[in-house]
């Protein structure tokens, strides 16, 4: 014998999958060794399959909610084949939509390895304002306004996104953000304006770190000072910035902290920091292994870890909303001496047995407009200024600290997206992110995006 000994294997709960190879939805379980979970599948045709979906603290079984389903407010297709194939929504979806992805373009001024959509410099695809209005119009009719998400391919390089923004926020929607590599916006001023004055109101900012190398390997240039020049320009607009990291173990997980200082030092115009451990979509030869994945519990030890403590683990909750093993998230302000107060208690029981209403989604969409919006110049200069001769972190009076704030607070988070090889439907039915397709569907993101091993999808680019 040689000592080592193979961990028991805890069967948790049962669920449903797909296939990596060919998509077919098949049986899947969750077990867990040691402290980590895993979820095992097989397909009649190409084998079994396994993957490490959570390790270590904070446990996978207390990391949940309870939660009461929130059913769409309409189901616009009907159940046929079932999950993940009948979306639009259907019926057995169980969470009301939050947030709405609309793709003005398949066209982007960068070629990354990492991109959801697989955009290419020559993409064509450009939806007219036409048919922008008439999805907006749908999702009014469906229960809207919702937070909305112009995305691509890279939005700005269309020249009419201002028009796209107005026009929105004339049919009744109230929080816009762009999702962005930031090129266009680091030497367009102008463009910068526009956008300002159509209605946006925060700019969600690729960003992987601290180092041009990080930016040479996973978007083919050095693009640091670029990013850094979108953020002194959004803060001359008054546009709220998001920092969203795409993790790679290897690459960047160890520049986690160095992230956070940086946002923390450009606040206020930095509202939050979003990180997403990468997933895989596209063609893949080979299975990703474990190795290659970071979830979310080693997510936010790593942000402890590389705070210094600072951060906590026990300062983080599972969402209000979608399913509790998506999602993470904390609020933290940052006093006048430089130090970061967390919002919420510290604790070591985070999220279990919790009760949930139905409003999961509404809270969000409502945290989302408050806090990545920017938060209002003239509130930010009377609160400096006030505070200007005080000693640091002297707030004195409890009106004082709330006016802190609401100009001061980082909301730092991380989802982990599904692919097809970590994809649990009953993860996906609670899914409230949702992606327009251009037959007027609303599709769940990780579904939109979902591919084979030879980056055939379900939905992309096949409605």
């Amino acid at each position: 014998m040689d000592g080592v000994c193979e961990q028991e294997e805890i069967v948790l709960s049962e669920t449903q999958s797909v296939c990596p190879e060919c998509l077919r939805r098949i049986p899947a379980t969750r077990v867990a060794r040691g402290d980590s979970v895993f979820l095992k599948k097989s397909c009649p045709e190409h084998g079994e399959y396994q993957v490490c979906v959570w390790q270590g603290e904070p446990a996978y079984l207390n990391w949940n909610n309870s939660q009461n389903p929130a059913l769409p407010a309409t189901d616009l297709t009907p159940g046929s084949s079932g999950c993940p194939f009948d979306c639009g929504l259907c019926p057995e979806h169980r969470q009301q939509t939050c947030c709405v992805l609309l793709e003005v373009t398949n066209k982007c001024n960068l070629h990354c390895p990492v991109c959801f959509a697989a955009a290419t410099p020559d993409g064509r695809v450009e939806p007219d304002l036409l048919v922008i209005e008439g999805w907006y119009r749908m999702l009014m009719n469906s229960g809207g306004p919702y937070n909305i998400q112009l995305s691509g391919g890279e939005p700005t390089v269309r020249d009419d996104l201002p028009e796209i923004i107005a026009l929105g926020k004339k049919l009744g929607f109230d929080f816009f953000q762009v999702n962005t590599n930031g090129l266009r916006l680091a030497t367009d001023d102008r463009y910068a304006g526009k956008l300002k004055a159509a209605g946006l109101n925060c700019v969600f900012l690729q960003f992987d770190g601290m180092s041009d190398s990080v930016y040479t390997e996973l978007r083919g240039r050095p693009l640091l000072d670029i990013k850094k020049q979108v953020i002194d320009v959004c803060a001359a607009h008054d546009i709220g910035v998001v920092l969203v990291p795409t993790l790679v173990p290897g690459v960047n997980d160890e520049q986690i902290g160095d992230i956070l200082q940086f946002a923390v030092s450009r606040m206020p115009v930095v509202r939050g920091v979003h990180f997403q451990p990468v997933s895989y979509f596209g063609r893949c030869p080979e299975d990703p292994q474990d190795a290659d994945r970071m979830t979310i519990p080693q997510l936010i030890r790593e942000i402890e870890k590389q705070t210094g403590g600072q951060i906590k683990t026990g300062h983080f909750r599972p969402p209000g909303g979608e399913h509790a093993h998506c999602s993470f998230h904390g609020n933290f302000v940052l006093m006048p001496d430089g130090s970061l107060k967390p919002l919420l208690q510290e604790t070591s029981n985070t999220g279990c047995c919790q009760a949930r209403s139905t409003q999961g989604s509404k809270r969000a969409r409502q945290f989302v407009a408050r806090q990545w919006s920017a938060a209002k110049r003239t509130e930010f200069i009377n609160k400096e200024q006030s505070n200007s001769g005080k000693a640091a972190g002297d707030l004195t009076s409890l009106d004082e600290f709330l006016e802190r704030v609401s100009t001061h607070t980082l909301a730092v988070s991380g989802m982990a997206f599904q692919d097809a090889w970590t994809l649990d439907l009953d993860r996906l039915k609670q899914c409230f992110i949702h992606v327009v397709g251009p037959d007027n569907r609303l599709i769940p993101f990780c579904a939109y995006n979902l591919t084979d091993r030879q980056g055939r999808s379900l939905y992309r680019g096949r409605l």
